[in-house]
């Protein structure tokens, strides 16, 4: 399958969900491309998932690099978004467009994604765009700054905070932006936001009415045990599956039963 377009991409609001897994290796990249998954986004969240952090804040752009290229060999046609990590893009409108065109000249994204709205963030994303890299947005819940500000919340529950999201949305679709990554808002917020401007927004716990929805694989497959959101589905229990499988190595390899006579050379 042909890798999809931003213009087809774009075409597909308010027409045809879409599917965007935040995937990380060249396995899960595998899996999610035979899927038929649309988007594959590397986010900055294996920073705790891959990574073993406590919020997405100390992984770094060279860090970043190797899983994105990770992810573009296990999808090799897929549409694959890279995660600017925390300081890449918010120096600078320079480095922001250095770093922007590292990830997709020498990683191979298709795209990168940058948090919030500010009028630096704003000008960042102009600037990348003129120099022909695609941008995705991401308001609502932005880790990055959320670590330090109030916290891990639902947003836009109060009246002036939902049309400052609003506006927000408005803001970066102005400024370029293919798409917008919604995360943690109350579902009515989540479809006016989806209303409000052209591009496709892609919600994370912002509810039914968006133009796709986004999850985390391992959250997906069950492999990330330590936070579960309430808007996070698990359709299978992998960290169990692998415990056990792992469990099972270590009980035969000790017992003498592997390897057996199927597992070695004559």
């Amino acid at each position: 399958m042909a890798m999809l377009t931003v213009k087809e991409i774009k075409a597909r609001k308010g027409k045809s969900p879409i599917v965007m897994v935040s995937a990380y290796d060249y396995v899960s990249a595998k899996v999610c491309a035979e899927a038929g998954v649309d988007i594959i986004l590397v986010g900055d969240s294996l920073a705790m998932t891959l990574l073993g952090y406590d919020s997405t804040l100390p992984v770094t752009v060279e860090e970043m690099m190797v899983f994105v290229k990770a992810v573009r060999r296990g999808a090799p046609e897929g549409f694959v978004v890279a995660d600017m990590p925390f300081m890449s893009y918010q120096e600078s409108v320079e480095s922001a467009v250095r770093n922007a065109g590292a990830f997709v000249k020498f990683a191979g994204a298709s795209a990168v994604k940058v948090e919030g709205a500010s009028d630096a963030v704003l000008s960042a994303i102009d600037r990348m765009v003129d120099a022909g890299i695609q941008v995705m947005g991401h308001i609502g819940l932005t880790p990055q700054s959320s670590v330090f500000s109030e916290g891990y919340r639902v947003k836009g529950r109060g009246i002036e905070e939902a049309k400052a999201l609003i506006g927000q949305a408005k803001a970066l679709e102005e400024a370029g932006v293919f798409a917008i990554v919604l995360e943690c808002v109350p579902e009515p917020l989540g479809a006016d936001i989806a209303d409000a401007v052209d591009v496709p927004v892609i919600g994370i716990g912002a509810g039914r009415f968006c133009d796709g929805q986004v999850l985390v694989f391992s959250d997906i497959v069950g492999l990330y045990d330590r936070i579960l959101p309430k808007f996070v589905r698990r359709y299978a229990n992998g960290y169990e599956v692998v415990s056990s499988a792992v469990k099972r190595f270590v009980e035969e390899v000790r017992s003498g039963i592997f390897p057996g006579e199927e597992n070695v050379y004559k």
